[in-house]
């Protein structure tokens, strides 16, 4: 496609639908990027699931943290692949609180630098 072209594309989803939402749970910014890291291969109301039982006892990346990854992978065993994606919600938990004072950064680059986000989560 042409640039203008992409531009025209972008344009008509913007206006076709100017406020999209997730069907994912969630209350914080950080609980929408646990959310979407655990929902790679799984449906929407597995994570859904998963997530209401976890964000019960650990909602921030310290709580995550002190959880623990073995409590961690209890808590989110239903959703598939859960040991690889406790590991990076564990990761990414340890990277916001020691370079981002615990806060969901803002720019993609930042984001994009988080274990298991790439450019589409970003």
């Amino acid at each position: 496609m042409k640039p203008a072209q992409i531009h025209t594309f972008f344009s008509r989803l913007r206006n076709a639908n100017p406020h999209p939402q997730t069907e994912l749970h969630y209350a914080s910014v950080f609980e929408l990027l646990a959310a979407v890291l655990l929902s790679a291969q799984a449906t929407d109301v597995g994570v859904n699931k998963a997530t209401a039982r976890l964000f019960v006892v650990a909602n921030t990346p310290q709580k995550i943290i002190h959880l623990g990854l073995a409590a961690l992978e209890r808590h989110i065993q239903t959703i598939g692949l859960f040991r690889s994606k406790a590991r990076h919600l564990m990761q990414t938990c340890e990277i916001l609180v020691a370079q981002h004072g615990g806060q969901v950064p803002r720019s993609r680059e930042d984001l994009e630098a988080l274990p298991g986000v790439g450019r589409k989560t970003a």
